[in-house]
């Protein structure tokens, strides 16, 4: 009997040896209204060559377009057509044997229909339709099966025999994968990715004993040996369901997704599969949590949710005391466990290993925190295992733990070379400045690194540390300084191969040393007493930058250079190196004019600091470029600031070239007398004395201030009163005055001086007299020629026109000054009448 799945038709086979057995097909949902039994659409009696031997198997297509019946003498008779809609059908015996048929499937898969044939002895297959139609049965496996022990996977077409001594599948290709399972079988059905199979009950050789007898014969005994049945999982290999069963069971059904049962007395038992959540809670309780993850992996959970399953099994094993096993489940659930969780447990230094390969993984699966990152070197610290933290560190890919705690950790720990690879890889330029220079103490290669950077990253690493570097390296520091600061500046680059380094005595000592700093956290009972090997971190091609000129450089880069009164605070106790920099500043080309007035008033600053170093050594040499500084044209140094500068520095020199540049030659002379110095006053007397006037009574009045200064004057005060007396800067009483303010000049010491005034007033005197007379005997002359003018008559004699030349002809016109003109010329204007 067969269901057609689908639709509402049933397919039986009847026999009633020894006639023909009968095939009908009934339709279900059309009952006759006479007798209440579905109406049978179909009737085909099925031919076995008139020979008598019952059905043994029995098989079908989903569509009914072929169906194969097995007999008990070996024969296959295949029938193919419409039975459906009984339109006719076509039967041929396609197998013949010697041994019994004890099981027949289809498998059609891609228009190619085979059919297996199972016989006590043989397992065989042969084409039916499709291509190698027609071909005699091959033989898949020289053992055969009992009968109902054969039947076919509808998930994947395979069919599947069950023998005493396994469970075997067959596929297109052969014989697949076979499952151990002992025991006689006798029938087994496929319910979607379980197998059923009923075991027989089992019988003993020994005749039935008397007892057995007396209390009913077979009967008695019938009700002792009861059957199995069995429900399996082959791809997790487990038994999801067995019981024994008094009742034999005649046949198994599929039907509505449950698996029936229909037993000789004509019950049936209906089997539900339990939920997944139901299932994997059996498992939970019997601790079988393998089962309950490959259940899990073969239902299609969800990650989160296996991960729940990997949890509950890693606490099972750790309970137990498996800590390296409840790791390896701890870690398969890392993305939805709480790490906390899982490293309290293994905080033992026992258990440093476990922590390590957890925290590891955290990292890798990107969930590390600060604090897990900082955990994990502290374990390598405390193992001494550098080339665990080598691996961690240069790990690739994406970033996967916290780069400033790393970092840090590196430096505490004394692994700078490490520490100093994170930062570089990653982009922390001033971190490795950084590293170098307060850990390292490598300030030249610190130097060179600033140099690898492009302007925009260099410059505030540069004037971070510049002191330092400025200390220890002076003169490449100014150099990159100068270099930047005139827009010189570009990353260089020189390819150098670096060979590996010899290890060093003493290096094993350090390491250990450094590791100490950071074994604080986790007590470990054991150390590896084995010397500590330093891993080269460097790469093997090393970019460094060669500061005597011998480089391989790039494009120049674009920037904008900074102002150099910036730099100015670096080179604070680095006089000499700063007064480079500031000479190399000036001597760059279209310097700004506010640039220009903080660079020379700063190196003019620095000269005289310089003057006045060492006891007054090389004093001159300084003084001498401050006073060819500010000498130069177009110096933009302001006065007043250098004013300030030359006085406290007591460079007179600067002073005076100053007031001199600005014609304060006053004020020069003045800075002389009120320091007392006689010879600088004589000396700007003499110097500005000409262009200033002022300067001799300024000087009159300094030489008779003090007996010693007119002693140191000499014959200067000599020349000063001549000065006066020929320019006529004083009058004589104004000198008199001058010199009477106090008792130091004496009446023999400007005796010449008035005898001298005397006779010259008195030349004056006389010749002023002989002036008068002269201007008074011309005017008495002109005051005749009017009256005369006046009161006698005038005779004009001209014969020419004053203006023109020509012959005077009337009208014409005479003036009394004896001129005559032309009446016209008087009214044209004269052309040279300007001249």
């Amino acid at each position: 009997m067969r269901q057609v799945e689908g639709t509402a038709l049933l397919v039986t086979i009847a026999e009633d040896l020894p006639r023909e057995p009968v095939l009908k097909v009934w339709a279900l949902d059309k009952v006759v209204r006479k007798t209440g039994f579905p109406t049978c659409t179909s009737t085909l009696s099925i031919q076995n060559g008139r020979k008598p031997f019952p059905i043994s198997a029995f098989a079908a297509l989903g569509d009914l377009s072929q169906l194969a019946v097995g007999f008990a003498n070996g024969a296959v008779t295949v029938v193919r057509g419409d039975l459906i809609h009984d339109r006719g059908t076509r039967q041929k015996t396609v197998f013949e044997s010697d041994e019994p048929v004890t099981g027949v499937e289809f498998r059609d898969v891609a228009r190619l229909t085979t059919l297996y044939v199972s016989t006590t002895a043989r397992l065989l297959k042969l084409v039916i339709s499709g291509q190698g139609q027609g071909q005699p049965a091959r033989t898949i496996e020289d053992a055969g099966c009992g009968v109902g022990c054969m039947t076919v996977d509808e998930r994947n077409g395979d069919v599947v025999v069950v023998r005493e001594d396994a469970i075997y599948y067959y596929g297109i290709d052969g014989r697949g994968p076979c499952f151990a399972y002992d025991g006689p079988k006798s029938l087994v059905q496929c319910h979607e990715e379980y197998l059923a199979i009923i075991t027989p009950p089992q019988t003993t050789s020994n005749a039935k004993s008397n007892t057995l007898r007396r209390f009913g014969g077979s009967q008695a005994e019938d009700l002792f040996n009861t059957s199995t049945f069995t429900v399996l999982d082959t791809e997790l290999q487990i038994v999801a369901h067995s019981e024994s069963m008094v009742s034999q069971i005649q046949t198994l059904l599929n039907l509505w997704g449950d698996l029936y049962a229909l037993t000789l007395e004509g019950k049936i038992l209906r089997y539900h599969e339990k939920t997944l959540e139901q299932r994997l809670e059996i498992f939970y309780q019997r601790n079988l949590f393998i089962y309950a993850i490959n259940l899990a992996q073969k239902s299609g959970m969800d990650a989160a949710q296996q991960n729940v399953i990997f949890r509950k099994y890693g606490e099972h094993l750790y309970q137990k005391g498996d800590y390296d096993g409840a790791m390896q489940q701890y870690l398969k659930a890392i993305d939805s466990t709480e790490p906390s969780q899982v490293i309290r447990k293994y905080l033992d230094s026992q258990r440093i290993h476990n922590l390590i390969e957890y925290l590891e993984e955290l990292h890798e699966h990107h969930r590390a925190t600060a604090d897990h990152t900082t955990l994990l070197l502290n374990c390598y610290a405390k193992l001494k295992d550098i080339e665990k933290l080598e691996k961690f560190i240069k790990s690739p890919g994406d970033l996967k733990f916290d780069l400033d705690t790393a970092i840090s950790m590196c430096r505490q720990g004394g692994y700078y070379d490490q520490a100093a690879y994170l930062a570089m890889k990653h982009g922390e330029h001033e971190i490795v400045v950084d590293i170098l220079i307060e850990d390292s103490k490598k300030y030249s290669e610190a130097l060179k690194y600033i140099c690898r950077l492009d302007p925009e990253s260099a410059y505030p690493n540069l004037m971070k540390y510049a002191r330092v570097l400025l200390e220890n390296c002076p003169k490449d520091t100014t150099k990159v300084f100068i270099d930047y600061y005139t827009g010189k500046y570009q990353p260089v680059l020189e390819v150098v191969p670096t060979e590996a380094p010899a290890p060093e005595a003493g290096y094993a000592q350090n390491a250990a040393q450094a590791v100490q700093n950071l074994a604080n956290r986790i007590p470990v009972p054991f150390r590896n007493d084995a010397p500590a090997h330093q891993v080269d971190i460097n790469p093997d091609v090393n970019d460094v930058i060669n500061l005597d000129g011998n480089n391989l450089t790039t494009s120049t880069p674009s920037y904008t250079p900074p102002r150099p009164r910036t730099a100015f605070s670096s080179f604070v106790d680095h006089s000499n190196d700063f007064i480079i920099f500031l000479e190399a500043c000036l001597a760059k080309p279209d310097v700004s004019e506010s640039d220009k007035v903080d660079l020379y008033t700063t190196l003019f600053e620095m000269y005289l600091h310089k003057a006045n170093e060492d006891d007054g050594h090389d004093r001159e040499e300084w003084e001498a470029k401050a006073k060819t500084l500010i000498e130069g044209k177009d110096i933009p140094i302001d006065t007043s600031n250098v004013l300030l500068l030359s006085h406290l520095a007591d460079f007179k020199d600067g002073s005076i070239l100053v007031r001199e540049q600005a014609g304060l030659r006053f004020d020069i002379f003045r800075s002389y007398t009120s320091a007392k110095d006689t010879r600088g006053a004589i000396k700007a007397l003499r110097k500005y004395g000409p262009d200033e006037p002022a300067l001799y009574p300024a000087a009159l009045a300094y030489f008779t201030s003090d007996s010693r200064i007119l002693k140191e004057a000499g014959s200067e005060l000599d020349a000063v009163l001549k000065k006066i007396d020929d320019d006529g800067l004083m009058a004589p009483l104004q000198v008199i005055q001058t010199l009477s303010s106090n008792s130091v000049a004496t009446m023999g010491l400007i005796k010449p001086y008035l005898q001298k005034t005397i006779e010259r007033e008195r030349r004056d005197i006389d010749s002023n007299q002989r002036i008068i007379s002269s201007y008074r005997a011309e005017t008495d002359t002109k005051r005749r020629e009017i009256d005369e003018l006046a009161s006698q008559p005038v005779v004009f004699q001209a014969t020419r026109c004053a203006r023109c030349g020509s012959p005077l002809d009337p009208p014409m016109v005479h003036f009394l000054c004896k001129h005559s003109f032309h009446q016209l010329c008087l009214n044209v204007p004269n052309e040279a009448e300007g001249e």
